[in-house]
């Protein structure tokens, strides 16, 4: 038996995790069993008690061109503990040497480091801190390491997390002899996770269509879609316990898990972040309407294949592949994935996702890449059309009128009616000037205009 601590009772952790090692279970690869921990005091675990820590998972999209509706029973999940309520029960699995795997999901602002967190504390510490107090336990038990496996969505998460414990022994000066203890025993593997989860159904009409589909009530049912990514840094024997393939989610144990976050980053965020303006003003709602759109397909599909997945890596077969599932996961009905929610913090996204794209292109070729300045300059014809009224930053499109989200001083800026050319050239929004690649503000500044006059750049 191999136990799985899960740090997390969420949608993703149960739709992405949970499944995977219950997918083992069935397929006689392992025994595995899932112990979820609240780490939080909200909420409650009633929903696990009621239904014996089981539930279904409903993934919803395209498959091979096709439509698809698939329902997995999940059974891998032994308990679920409130370590605020029975302490006791979480601590013990400290000393559980069947206990190999932990998992988390506190979400970014999870893995953080506080210099007033106590050792005699539980309620009010951070993760790491809860974490290092259940490794010393373990340490003090004899027993050996574990794999650490988070899932938050940060650069480096497992050493980010590694960093914090070792912060919180030297701050409760906790022995020498179980420093060295975590630096051998335990291996904190970074991750990327991949799949998109919209969780518990909530309409009726949709609940009432995942009642029937599952033949029952389920209060814990959640929805993703059918693609489903994670890659773990090997380290020490991690494969003896997570098992590479497809197993409901594919699986990769790499050396080389910034290969993933790129590919990731800039083919499927990148390319979310270059359409969403040009879909918004071109009249579309979401990422569905967008490919089914004969032009705004086509424009996602030139920006890929020129000036995305060739400076992804060398394995330009692989990237291209991966664009493909990318592309038909963006076909998704189900998933209503609004663009004016992928909008938010466009600025920041746009310089993370698609300005290393566009610097590769400019380096390569000695020019501005054609798609990606349309997507900058739709960007910027949307951010400049800013109104303010009251405390909201809106922007009239040609159908319908909407909020744009972003840093204050982004939206006061162009609500205020200044240039496009001084927030291309602030070295602090952008990291650089953007002004200093040849052509690419008197070309924006041109695009602009086309597109307030009603101009189709795509």
């Amino acid at each position: 038996m191999t136990k799985i601590l899960q740090y997390g009772e969420g949608n993703f952790l149960r739709t992405f995790v949970d499944v995977y090692f219950d997918t083992l279970n069935k397929n006689g690869q392992g025994r595995y069993a899932v112990n979820i921990v609240k780490p939080i005091v909200f909420g409650t675990l009633e929903r696990f008690e009621k239904q014996n820590n089981q539930y279904h998972i409903v993934l919803r999209g395209m498959e091979n061109g096709n439509s698809v509706e698939n329902v997995y029973a999940v059974e891998s999940v032994e308990n679920a503990i409130d370590p605020f309520i029975d302490y006791e029960k979480y601590i013990a699995l400290a000393r559980d040497k069947d206990l190999k795997i932990i998992v988390s999901n506190t979400t970014e602002a999870g893995i953080c480091y506080n210099e007033n967190d106590k050792m005699d504390g539980f309620d009010g510490i951070t993760y790491p801190a809860k974490l290092t107090k259940f490794l010393y336990e373990r340490y003090q038990a004899g027993l050996g390491g574990v794999y650490l496996l988070p899932v938050e969505l940060i650069d480096n998460n497992a050493d980010a997390l590694k960093a914090c414990v070792d912060q919180y022994i030297e701050l409760w000066n906790l022995p020498d002899e179980f420093k060295a203890w975590n630096e051998a025993e335990n291996f904190y593997c970074n991750t990327l996770v991949d799949r998109i989860v919209s969780g518990y159904p909530r309409d009726e009409k949709t609940k009432a269509h995942l009642e029937e589909l599952i033949g029952e009530k389920d209060e814990l049912v959640s929805i993703g879609e059918p693609f489903g990514l994670w890659a773990v840094e090997k380290k020490g024997n991690i494969a003896e316990y997570i098992k590479e393939g497809v197993h409901n989610i594919e699986v990769v144990l790499t050396n080389d898990i910034g290969y993933y976050k790129k590919r990731k980053v800039r083919v499927l965020n990148g390319s979310h972040t270059n359409l969403v303006p040009a879909g918004l003003m071109l009249g579309a709602e979401t990422v569905y309407d967008c490919m089914n759109d004969e032009k705004l397909s086509a424009f996602v599909d030139r920006a890929l294949k020129e000036e995305i997945i060739p400076f992804v890596s060398d394995d330009i077969a692989a990237t291209t592949a991966f664009a493909e599932s990318v592309k038909e996961r963006f076909m998704n009905p189900y998933l209503n994935h609004q663009l004016i929610s992928i909008s938010l913090n466009s600025i920041s996204k746009w310089r993370a996702r698609v300005l290393p794209s566009f610097k590769d292109y400019y380096q390569k070729y000695g020019k501005i890449a054609p798609n990606l300045t349309v997507g900058f300059s739709y960007l910027m014809a949307l951010y400049s059309s800013i109104q303010k009224n009251g405390e909201k930053y809106e922007v009239a499109l040609k159908n319908r009128t909407v909020e744009l989200k972003d840093d204050a001083p982004y939206l006061e800026f162009f609500a205020n009616g200044k240039s496009i050319g001084e927030f291309m050239a602030n070295e602090a929004i952008w990291g650089e000037n953007l002004l200093s690649y040849a052509g690419f503000y008197d070309t924006v500044i041109e695009q602009v205009g086309a597109i307030k006059k009603g101009e189709v750049l795509i």
